[in-house]
């Protein structure tokens, strides 16, 4: 009663009732209200664009020609994240009127050791207000799309409208027995897909990378294949796929896959392992050369050159050769 005194010393004591009714509702309607818009999905903000994150390091040779054709595939931006040596190659040599244009973005990651999933995370939590979807592809694949002209047109098609993540499958293209590089476009020098694409072991059939839609805040991305196991998943035609791990034997060898020039050369193979830490532990490298033989065509002439470069005894794969 003090405090209503205080609060209405004038009032009678049934103006005061009729006050403390009224504030009682206000505030109740009030709560109601701070409920609903709590509960209420926040609408997203569609911006009809997509991006690109990718992870280079001694890819100058290569990097130009990959920018070129996801600008042609209606890519709106490019994240490279830059992981070359401290004092190694620079992307700005080969790539700087994409990069001054702000088609591409440079992020320095130079110097960092195994950065792959950490550049992913940093991409996607940056960036994921801007984009509806992410692609995540390195720069030795090329998206596939049979029946679409862009990758923008493929992505906002109707039949992805409940799809979270899209699947695709590699399929590796073979280094067509070439040994060396020469400085044509790796698309014109290795047109040729594995011959055992869908009974292969180690090839396109059975692993995948994932594109995933943006405005998804606190998403977990945790491996660079599948990227986040609690999205809704789905192949390239829309249907949904369950996903436990990077493996999967749904592969669409003709419509919708990922061109994976994994080798190129035998030059550029060796090249390849190289510039890892694994190339110095023996039994990663001859996993390598299996995985490489997997899919290209053994010869004489490879099993030396590979001989010369890892100072290996390669001999297992000499008595494969016919």
């Amino acid at each position: 009663m003090e405090k209503q005194e205080f609060l209405y010393p004038d009032f009678t004591n049934e103006e005061k009732h009729a006050l403390n009714n009224n504030y009682y509702k206000v505030s109740f309607m009030i709560l109601i209200i701070l409920i609903i818009i709590i509960s209420f999905p926040t609408k997203i903000n569609f911006t009809h664009k997509i991006c690109l994150c990718t992870i280079g390091k001694d890819e100058n040779k290569y990097i130009r020609e990959f920018v070129e054709f996801y600008k042609n595939k209606d890519v709106d931006k490019i994240f490279l994240y830059d992981n070359n040596d401290l004092n190694g190659e620079k992307f700005e040599d080969v790539i700087n009127d994409y990069i001054n244009s702000g088609f591409v973005d440079i992020i320095n990651y130079r110097g960092f050791k195994s950065p792959q999933l950490q550049s992913y995370k940093d991409c996607y939590k940056k960036n994921n207000a801007s984009y509806d979807w992410f692609i995540y592809y390195d720069i030795d694949e090329f998206i596939y799309l049979k029946d679409f002209n862009s990758i923008k047109s493929f992505l906002f098609n109707e039949r992805f409208k409940k799809c979270e993540k899209i699947q695709l499958n590699w399929v590796f293209h073979t280094d067509n027995d070439l040994l060396y590089y020469d400085n044509r476009t790796i698309r014109e020098r290795f047109p040729e897909k594995e011959p055992n694409a869908r009974n292969s072991s180690f090839g396109g059939k059975q692993q995948i990378k994932s594109i995933i839609r943006g405005h998804k805040n606190n998403l977990n991305i945790h491996c660079i294949h599948t990227l986040s196991h609690s999205l809704v998943n789905c192949d390239g035609f829309g249907k949904r796929q369950k996903i436990d791990s990077i493996f999967t034997k749904k592969s669409d060898y003709e419509y919708y896959y990922i061109e994976h020039y994994y080798s190129k050369s035998t030059e550029e193979f060796i090249n390849k392992i190289k510039k890892t830490d694994a190339y110095h532990l023996n039994p990663n490298i001859i996993n390598k050369i299996k995985l490489y033989f997997s899919f290209n065509r053994i010869s004489k002439e490879k099993i030396d050159y590979l001989e010369k470069e890892t100072k290996l005894n390669l001999s297992i794969f000499r008595e494969k050769i016919k």
